[in-house]
């Protein structure tokens, strides 16, 4: 396995200094993105996003809970992701392992921090009843990137969402779930854009084979406004200043494209 990793990186190390990439894209390419929405009957919101070879399915279950006690005021938003066996030869059955934690993390990072959904619109009672919303993420076939698949499906099923309405009476403390549905309040639409370095060279969204050879790896999510939500360094490595500088004017041009596909998804329900 060690000589066969050798070669792919010296392949892949010879067709970077031409500028060219394994599968005939340029340095800069995002491989063809599709993304559908509203796929799963049950969920309240939901997207299967394929990024070249790489399939993610997302869903969204909305339910009624307590918040935590130090956020009285604001609702809950937990993020899962589940290595299907199926979809990799190194993925095995069991509970996640650390990358589908990892994974799980930087997502919901992503969303949380560029308070993409409005936490407090979802509070019934302060202190003591809001929504949770739970964002699933489903790998079905990893050909790499898993992180840009499923914060764009993450996203996109949010932006899907539908939610039953509800009344609460202070009197009796019951909750009435009416015929009514309303969306999720979602303001801002968070996109990570992913790098892998190999050698001294920078590609986006890099797949399988570059994943295996790569020296370190970075993802930086922005939202519209050009807030920068979350950057993630992983892989061992070092980036230099103008590396970095690339990366950031490159994930901004990448996620503005990548928005108005999840856009335009998310009218066609």
């Amino acid at each position: 396995m060690e000589v066969m990793a050798s070669i792919m990186k010296d392949h892949i190390l010879q067709l970077l200094k031409e500028e060219k990439r394994i599968d005939g894209r340029g340095l800069g390419d995002v491989r063809p993105l599709t993304i559908e929405t509203d796929v799963i009957e049950k969920a309240e919101g939901s997207a299967l996003v394929k990024l070249g070879d790489t399939q993610v399915l997302v869903g969204i279950k909305v339910d009624l809970g307590e918040p935590f006690p130090d956020l009285p005021n604001m609702g809950v938003i937990t993020t899962n992701v589940e290595f299907v066996p199926l979809a990799s030869p190194t993925f095995e059955p069991g509970p996640p392992d650390e990358r589908a934690i990892e994974l799980a993390r930087v997502v919901d990072r992503g969303i949380r921090e560029s308070q993409a959904i409005d936490l407090e619109k979802l509070v019934i009672v302060p202190g003591k009843l809001v929504r949770v919303i739970f964002i699933d993420v489903h790998v079905l076939d990893h050909d790499g990137n898993l992180l840009d698949a499923s914060g764009i499906g993450a996203i996109a099923a949010l932006l899907s969402a539908k939610i039953p309405k509800v009344e609460y009476n202070e009197e009796t403390e019951e909750v009435t779930t009416l015929d009514e549905y309303e969306k999720l309040p979602v303001t801002k639409i968070p996109i990570p854009v992913s790098f892998a370095k190999i050698g001294n060279t920078l590609v986006v969204d890099p797949n399988f084979e570059e994943e295996q050879v790569m020296d370190g790896k970075l993802t930086i999510t922005t939202d519209e406004s050009g807030h920068i939500s979350a950057v993630q360094k992983s892989e061992g490595g070092s980036f230099k200043l103008e590396e970095i500088v690339y990366a950031v004017d490159t994930a901004y041009k990448k996620a503005e494209e990548i928005r108005e596909k999840i856009l335009k998804a998310v009218k066609k329900e």
